[in-house]
């Protein structure tokens, strides 16, 4: 282990003691090479410090020990089927606000990315922030147009200098913790701290990265193009990079404060109903989604206070979902607000997300003991976050490998439900969700949507097919030389490889017999198309089609 890192640790054993926290030192396997060091610390001794409760110490701890380990508390406190609850409660408070830095460093940044003077981009930048983070900042500008007269009002967020060194070195300390946990702690092993650690990584590093945050914002802006839900800010493209980010300013209310909302009258039901919707559109209709949708990140524009529209901001965290868990998670929320928790574990099962020799009927046994109570109140105070989450502990307990797109799925869940109902606390989010699911469901299960998964995959079964009259002639090769053993003889792989061929040449016959054909049908919708060529097309199609039946 380097040097830096050991002195780090220490670092931070000192924070944690000076919090009172010296028991999750040694109730853990983490610091056991480190024990003597924690014994013979003088700050072991006089530095301890125990007021509140185990979860605000452990809050005020991590605010201490920087920007990185607030953001790891952030992502913690929505792992609630790994922390006590206590914890995972306190964690959630965490603030991402620090002191902004000098708008001259900002300023410097700038330039430097630009390659130019700071006036020659902006008519105007205000060097007062707007806001500020642990990783960057946001100023109001204005840019210049060409000519040199004022342009449109924009906000450029700018990353705090040095901050990819100083997250690097810590992540370097995390992967040493995780690893000192997998060797020496069977439970650490089963929650897989070190694939926690790998994925919180790639988020933390994907946000130093303003250019993939940019294109986040343009593919979501995209997605709701026209849409009466939700706004998002446009991003100027020419005056992005990888430090800096420029796009339109939003004027519009915090979501947070209602007093604003109720002063005219703003339609709050709708507003907390259409919260839902765009998180389940996004889900399932785009499959990329915002997830970092908590309430410094969304705003109400109030142009039309009986329509109110959400705009959101910073889009350093999204979330997207491969097509099978789509579909299972879908299916999955259907079966559990229809009680058919059979169903829940078969599709569990068939998903690969628990192994396939689980037992189905212990599995529909213990998610009925646990769901059941949670049905058993008005389905307006039923948590979609909260069923979710049971799910996964009970999935748990049968081994199941939880994917980090799931737990990012569900955090945001669980800040939607909490924004709705902040909102509007009569909120039926099924009644709400219900509908976009059953339509999403019938539309995949339609003919049309088969055809045009077959139409997107056909460019690669083609290939695939193209592929195999090669590879399995270099099998007969090795085979014949002697360089291949199994059961099953040569020749009989050579007559294989010409039944393969033909099957090829039957099927790239038909292919072209089709595309013919359907040339000469639309042929016959053009006026000024001469009848013999569509009648010549028709008779290809036909000879076509004969000879690849006589391969």
């Amino acid at each position: 282990m380097k040097l830096r890192v050991i002195a780090r640790m220490i670092a931070i054993q000192r924070v944690l003691v000076r919090h009172g926290l010296d028991e999750f030192v040694r109730a853990t396997h983490l610091y056991r090479p480190l024990r003597f060091v924690f014994l013979a610390s003088p700050w072991t001794w006089f530095e301890r410090a125990r007021g509140g409760s185990r979860g605000e110490r452990l809050r005020l701890a991590l605010e201490e020990l920087g920007p990185i380990f607030i953001k790891l508390g952030q992502a913690l406190s929505t792992r609630r089927d790994l922390l006590p609850l206590d914890i995972a409660d306190e964690l959630a408070k965490l603030q991402d606000r620090v002191p902004p830095f000098d708008s001259a460093l900002a300023r410097n940044i700038i330039e430097s990315a630009y390659g130019r003077p700071l006036h020659e981009v902006f008519a105007r930048f205000d060097p007062q922030p707007l806001a500020a983070a642990s990783l960057a900042q946001v100023h109001v500008a204005t840019l210049a147009d060409v000519d040199g007269s004022a342009g449109p009002e924009v906000v450029v967020k700018v990353l705090r200098p040095g901050m990819r060194a100083s997250i690097e070195s810590d992540l370097e300390v995390m992967h040493a913790l995780a690893d000192l946990a997998r060797r020496n702690s069977a439970e650490a092993r089963r929650l897989r701290v070190d694939e926690i650690v790998d994925e919180y990584e790639k988020t933390i590093l994907d946000e130093l990265d303003l250019m993939r945050e940019a294109a986040n914002a343009t593919q979501i802006r995209r997605n709701f193009e026209g849409s009466p839900l939700l706004k998002v800010p446009e991003v100027h493209w020419d005056h992005c990079r990888v430090d800096v980010m420029v796009m339109e300013r939003i004027h519009g209310v915090p979501i947070s404060d209602m007093a604003a909302m109720r002063a005219v009258n703003a339609n709050i039901r709708l507003l907390a109903e259409n919260g839902v919707k765009i998180f389940f559109t996004q889900v399932f209709r785009h499959n990329f989604f915002h997830a970092d949708m908590h309430p410094g990140n969304i705003f109400v524009l109030l142009d039309d206070p009986a329509y109110p529209r959400y705009a959101a901001v910073d889009f350093g965290i999204v979330g997207t979902l491969d097509l099978r868990d789509q579909h299972y998670l879908a299916e999955n929320f259907l079966a559990v607000f229809d009680r058919n928790y059979r169903r829940v574990a078969e599709l569990h099962v068939e998903s690969g997300w628990v192994p396939p020799d689980t037992r189905i009927d212990e599995m529909e046994s213990a998610i009925r003991t646990v769901l059941e109570p949670i049905f058993d109140k008005p389905i307006k105070d039923i948590s979609f976050g909260t069923v979710l989450l049971r799910l996964f502990d009970i999935s748990r307990r049968f081994d199941m490998r939880i994917q980090p797109q799931l737990i990012l799925l569900q955090k945001t869940l669980f800040n939607i439900e909490g924004l709705g109902r902040e909102l509007y606390p009569e909120l039926d989010i099924w009644q709400t969700a219900a509908p976009i699911l059953r339509e999403w469901m019938k539309e995949r299960s339609s003919p049309f949507a088969a055809l045009r998964q077959l139409g997107r995959q056909w460019p690669e079964i083609v290939d695939s097919l193209r592929a195999l009259p090669p590879l399995l002639k270099i099998a007969v090769q090795n085979a014949q030389d002697g360089r291949m053993k199994f059961g099953v003889q040569p020749e009989d792989l050579a007559r294989l490889e010409a039944q393969l061929a033909r099957n090829q040449r039957r099927h790239d016959g038909a292919l072209w017999s089709m595309m013919l054909a359907f040339g000469a049908i639309l042929s016959l919708g053009i006026e000024s198309f001469p009848p013999g060529l569509a009648a010549l097309l028709a008779l290809a199609s036909a000879l076509t089609f004969w000879r690849s039946r006589r391969n």
